[in-house]
């Protein structure tokens, strides 16, 4: 039979044994809910930093503060919330306790100004670099991460249709984000190439489909995107009013394309349909499809590029529309 160790002593009374000292008290409401280093603790504290390290040791064992490295330094924090239910009591009543004693206030009065400093220095920097932040900034983390970043925007469940895929840029930024993508290309070579692209995704499927004729259920997605695509369409209409219908009601259709431009070596080099369009053009192409107002917004010139501007314009569809049921018998082979 199993005897329990008298000498043993519950971890409550290691955690009590270290709040003992009021100095380590006083560490642990500045460190509560904040990460400092031992140099800015020495400063709130105004202790030596052989002495705080010490402290932070003891603090460390009991298991009252976490560090981690952040650089060249180490942060020190207290999280409440990663204590158990007797530390989380125990803390409570010291922190009551020692928050009301003169020298715990003195602490908060000089803490303001360490953190100040914090702040300080990172204006200090913005306000010298600011010339040269934008070139900083794309050489060190390149020049689309933050619209990629922005795609966290989207919710996790929405299942997206990337109209005219192509080799799948836009299915590859979306993938992550979304809970399915439906890409669709009429083109066999653009489809391989896309395979190879997203073959690490699970959540993409590829099916080949002209856009006038999509081979995706009625209602089946929340949104659909035609990223440089209608340019290349007879009857952007047409394609528009098949968007329209795989649409749940409320989906929304993103068009990003050009703006109306006169490079007719496109027509004639890279078998461009349309010049671009204007604001007009596509809204009447949106009302021959059934949909309603857009919203219709230049994007910003990029001065590296030689192409023609671009817009996007962005659409809800009121509610799905039903396609025959002869078409839809025609049209819905699908790859996968």
């Amino acid at each position: 039979m199993m005897t329990m160790d008298a000498t043993a002593r519950p971890a409550i009374f290691e955690r009590m044994s270290a709040l003992a000292d009021t100095l380590r008290s006083r560490m642990l409401l500045v460190l509560d809910r904040r990460e400092l280093t031992v140099s800015e603790l020495c400063a709130v504290l105004q202790l030596p930093q052989s002495t705080t390290s010490r402290h932070l040791k003891t603090l460390g064992d009991a298991g009252w503060v976490a560090s981690r490295p952040d650089g060249t330094r180490r942060l020190y924090r207290l999280d409440p919330a990663a204590l158990d239910e007797d530390a989380r009591s125990l803390w409570a009543l010291a922190r009551a306790s020692v928050g009301a004693c003169p020298a715990a206030r003195q602490d908060a009065r000089r803490l303001a100004p360490v953190l100040a400093r914090r702040r300080t220095r990172s204006r200090e920097f913005f306000e010298g670099a600011a010339a040269e932040w934008d070139r900083t900034r794309d050489r060190t983390f390149g020049t689309r991460f933050h619209l990629h970043g922005l795609l966290g925007l989207l919710a996790p469940n929405l299942e997206v249709a990337d109209l005219g895929c192509g080799t799948g840029p836009i299915s590859e930024a979306l993938a992550p984000m979304v809970r399915r993508v439906v890409a669709v290309d009429a083109s066999e070579a653009m489809l391989s190439a896309a395979r190879r692209r997203l073959e690490r995704f699970d959540n993409v499927e590829l099916r080949a489909g002209e856009l006038e004729a999509l081979p995706i259920a009625d209602g089946a997605v929340d949104a659909a995107t035609l990223v440089l695509v209608l340019h290349h369409v007879a009857e952007p209409a047409r394609v528009l009013s098949e968007a329209a219908r795989i649409l749940r009601p409320g989906g929304l259709v993103a068009i990003v394309d050009m703006l109306a431009h006169e490079r007719a070596d496109y027509e004639r080099d890279m078998g461009h349909v349309w010049m671009g369009f204007d604001r007009e053009r596509i809204g009447g192409f949106l009302r021959d499809a059934g949909l309603g107002a857009c919203r219709f917004a230049e994007l910003p010139a990029d001065p590296d590029v030689e192409g023609p501007g671009l817009f996007v314009c962005t659409v809800v569809a009121e509610g799905s529309r039903k396609r025959k049921p002869e078409a839809r018998a025609a049209s819905e082979g699908e790859e996968r």
